[in-house]
C-alpha cells in the first residue's frame, strides 16, 4: 500500500492567485501537496481547479494553520503582493 509511505502532513499548500484591480491579489486555497518518499516529486490533492490553469505551491505559514472558522468559515486566504 503506497499510502503508508507518504508523510502524514503536507509540506505545501496549492493556491490559485486571483488578480483584482485596485486590491490585493486573492489567494484561493485549492488543496495540499505531499512529497514523495524519494524527495523527487509531489502528490497534489486538489479540492478545486484554477480557471487559468496555474497552481502556486507554497510552504504553509503560521496564518495558514488557523482553523477555517478563523478566516470567516471558508478556505480562502488573502495575501498581499506577489510571491
Amino acid at each position: 500500500m503506497a499510502d503508508r509511505d507518504e508523510p502524514r502532513q503536507p509540506t505545501h499548500r496549492a493556491y490559485s492567485v486571483i488578480k483584482r484591480e485596485g486590491q490585493d491579489d486573492f489567494w484561493l486555497n485549492l488543496g495540499l501537496a505531499f512529497p514523495h518518499k524519494d524527495g523527487k516529486g509531489f502528490n497534489i490533492i486538489l479540492q478545486a481547479f484554477p480557471l487559468d490553469g496555474k497552481i502556486v505551491l507554497r510552504e504553509p505559514s503560521e496564518d495558514d494553520e488557523k482553523e477555517p472558522g478563523d478566516q470567516g468559515g471558508d478556505n480562502r486566504t488573502r495575501r498581499s503582493g506577489s510571491r
